[in-house]
C-alpha cells in the first residue's frame, strides 16, 4: 500500500503518523491480521498491538453493510430544530426504544440534532417518524426528513437491534451481530459464542460474503474526534447545468482528501430526496478549514442554483456510532456518479 502523508494533521499530534497509517488499513479491512499489518507498516507486531490498544476507546471494528441486500429499504436523514431547550436524556430513551434510529447526534449550528434512520419497510419507518414527531412536539419541533437515495461515499453504522428485524436466516443474523459488534472476532470466538462447530462458522461466514450482505469490514468511532466534524444539508434550484456542477462537486470531494489521507475529509456524501437534495459530513482540523472546504466551496460551485445550506458541528453522540472512513478516495471516484 503506497500512501503519501505529506500534510500533518491535528490527529497526528494526538496519535502519531504510524497510527494514521494503521487506521487507513483497518478502515479498508478491519479483519486484517496483526502479522500482515506488521509486514505492510514495517514495524513489530508488538507495536501494532500497542497502537490498536491505545485506539480502542475511540475506534471500533464493524461492518459496512450492503443495506439493500439485507433488506433495509427506508434510509432517511433527519434534522431537528427545537424552539424550547430539549431534555436530551429523555430523547435518548425515546430513540433507544426503537430499532429504527441508527445514529443520533447533537449539533451546534443551524439545527440541533441529526438522526439517521432505516427500516425494513416504509410502513415501519412512517409509523416511527410520525410517533416520534408527536412525542417531541412539546419542544416546539421543526422536523425535516429526506430519503437517502444514493450514498456516493461512506456509510452509516447499523445497530444490532435492527439486524434482529432482518428477513434473513437466523444464523446469519447472529453472525452479523457478532461481526458488527467486533469485526475482528475470530472463527474460534464465534464458534464458542454461537455454540457451533468451527467449520460451520467458516461455511456461514463465506455465505455472508457470497450473498453480498457485507460491503467491507471497517471501523467506526464512539464519539466525535478531537477535530471538527461538520455535517451539511443543501437544497438547490434544479435546472440546466446542475448535473455539470454536481460533477464538479464530486471531483472536489475526491481531491480534497489527498492532502489529509487519514480521513479523506468527507466521511459521507449522499444524494437525498425530500427536504434536502444533498448531505455531506466531513472531519477537519478546525472550524475555519471546515467552513472553507465544505460550506464556502459548495456555495461557490452551486452559486447559480441558489444553494440553501443548513450546517453545524457534531457535539455529542446520543445513540449509535459515528462512521469513520479512511479509504482511497481516488479508487472510489469512478463509482461516484450522479445516479
Amino acid at each position: 500500500m503506497d500512501i503519501e502523508y505529506n500534510f500533518p494533521s491535528a490527529f497526528d499530534e494526538h496519535y502519531g503518523l504510524l497510527t494514521r497509517k494503521l487506521v487507513r488499513m483497518l478502515s479498508e479491512d478491519s479483519r486484517i491480521s496483526i502479522l500482515e499489518l506488521s509486514r505492510k507498516l514495517g514495524v513489530s507486531r508488538r507495536t501494532i498491538r500497542e497502537r490498536m490498544q491505545r485506539m480502542q476507546k475511540d475506534i471500533g471494528y464493524t461492518i459496512e453493510f450492503n443495506e439493500r441486500e439485507i433488506g433495509l429499504t427506508s434510509p432517511h436523514l433527519i434534522t431537528l430544530k427545537f424552539k424550547k431547550k430539549p431534555d436530551y436524556e429523555e430523547i435518548t430513551r425515546m430513540l433507544s426504544e426503537s430499532h429504527i434510529p441508527q445514529l443520533a447526534v447533537t449539533v451546534k449550528g443551524r439545527y440541533d440534532m441529526l438522526i439517521y434512520a432505516n427500516a425494513t419497510t416504509s410502513d415501519d419507518y412512517v409509523h416511527w417518524d410520525k410517533s416520534l414527531q408527536i412525542k417531541l412536539s412539546k419542544y416546539g419541533l421543526h422536523w425535516h426528513s429526506s430519503d437517502v437515495a444514493h450514498k456516493q461515499l461512506g456509510y452509516f453504522p447499523i445497530r444490532n437491534e435492527l439486524i434482529d428485524q432482518l428477513d434473513i436466516e437466523q444464523v446469519h443474523k447472529d453472525m452479523l451481530k457478532h461481526l458488527n459488534w467486533n469485526a475482528r472476532t475470530t472463527f474460534s470466538e464465534m464458534s464458542k459464542k454461537m455454540n457451533m462447530h468451527f467449520n460451520t462458522v467458516a461455511y456461514n461466514f463465506n455465505k455472508l460474503l457470497k450473498k453480498k450482505y457485507i460491503s467491507r469490514f471497517t471501523i467506526s468511532m464512539a464519539r466525535p474526534p478531537n477535530l471538527v466534524l461538520m455535517s451539511m444539508f443543501s437544497k438547490y434550484v434544479l435546472e440546466n447545468g446542475y448535473e455539470e456542477d454536481s460533477a464538479r462537486a464530486r471531483r472536489a470531494y475526491m481531491e480534497s482528501g489527498t492532502e489529509f489521507p487519514f480521513l479523506n475529509r468527507y466521511q459521507i456524501c449522499a444524494q437525498l430526496v425530500g427536504s434536502y437534495d444533498f448531505f455531506s459530513m466531513g472531519i477537519f482540523d478546525d472550524y475555519d478549514t471546515a467552513y472553507l472546504h465544505q460550506i464556502r466551496n459548495t456555495k461557490e460551485i452551486f452559486r447559480k442554483h441558489n444553494a440553501r445550506l443548513e450546517y453545524g458541528t457534531v457535539e455529542k453522540v446520543l445513540l449509535g456510532r459515528l462512521p469513520l472512513r479512511s479509504v482511497d478516495a481516488k479508487k472510489e471516484y469512478n463509482v461516484m456518479k450522479w445516479t
